[in-house]
């Protein structure tokens, strides 16, 4: 009876204290830049081409996206201390190497979980995810993938409508979340995607733009135009470009995101 009363009493503080960190805002959802072309100044960490981050806060640890090369993301993990076993799903935005070169690596280390591809995934790849000892899921339409975690289905690349990229929308108490991961089907296209597969604003956008082959008119229009649809923040890096980077940083002065491997960003949910 004594230990039953006392493991409810335990169950209740548990309950206030959640509840109270709610109340004061430190329930957060924290995002770790994993694979980057650039870095910041942690010890260990190595810049390559291509895109990674963990997802951590939401209902299930997600991991978006796997780099280039495995042997650097392993070495970046190792050096960010990143627990891969509390890795619930990965979400692959496309099917360029420079986003799922880890993916073997990371289902070595973490076998039996869902791995969310674009449905233009082959069946012969999706064997291999199997082999490797993932569980391989297609996404053609928006769709949620756990708690206020959303994909934005695949949408069709600009340099080819056969190639397809799907991002992840999060919706926290301040607006949504957008990660993307090369943003080939247009960066602002996204944004307004976001909207429309889940109620609120887009406050925050962040992950490669792709915008190296874009004038300066374009980028400042694009930039004008995603203000326009409700962005705040934004952290531009992998595929956008040095001097596309420059522009989002002089356009959102005190909100720019500077991103790179081992960036560590928070936000209320």
């Amino acid at each position: 009876m004594i230990k039953n009363k006392l493991c409810l009493i335990f169950t209740i503080l548990a309950i206030v204290f959640l509840l109270s960190e709610s109340l004061n805002g430190k329930v957060e959802i924290r995002i770790t830049i994993l694979y980057d072309n650039y870095v910041t100044p942690v010890t260990g960490v190595q810049a390559d081409w291509g895109f990674s981050c963990l997802v951590q806060g939401t209902e299930k640890t997600i991991l978006f996206d796997t780099g280039t090369r495995s042997d650097i993301l392993q070495k970046n993990i190792e050096s960010l201390k990143v627990d891969l076993s509390r890795i619930n799903m990965i979400v692959i935005s496309h099917l360029h190497g420079d986003h799922i070169g880890g993916l073997q690596w990371i289902l070595s280390q973490k076998r039996d979980i869902p791995v969310y591809l674009p449905a233009m995934a082959k069946d012969d790849y999706l064997a291999k995810v199997r082999q490797w000892g993932g569980l391989p899921l297609r996404i053609s339409k928006a769709r949620q993938v756990c708690r206020n975690v959303f994909s934005t289905g695949e949408m069709p690349a600009d340099f080819d409508p056969a190639f397809s990229e799907q991002s992840l929308v999060i919706k926290t108490s301040h607006g949504l979340l957008v990660i993307t991961g090369c943003a080939h089907p247009g960066i602002l296209e996204i944004v307004r995607r976001a909207h429309q597969v889940v109620s609120g604003q887009p406050r925050v956008v962040l992950g490669g733009f792709h915008l190296m082959r874009k004038d300066d008119r374009e980028i400042a229009a694009i930039i004008d135009a995603m203000k326009t649809a409700g962005v705040e923040r934004c952290g531009a890096s992998h595929c956008t470009g040095d001097r596309a980077i420059e522009f989002f940083r002089n356009a959102f002065t005190g909100r720019f995101l500077p991103l790179g491997v081992g960036t560590v960003l928070t936000f209320p949910r």
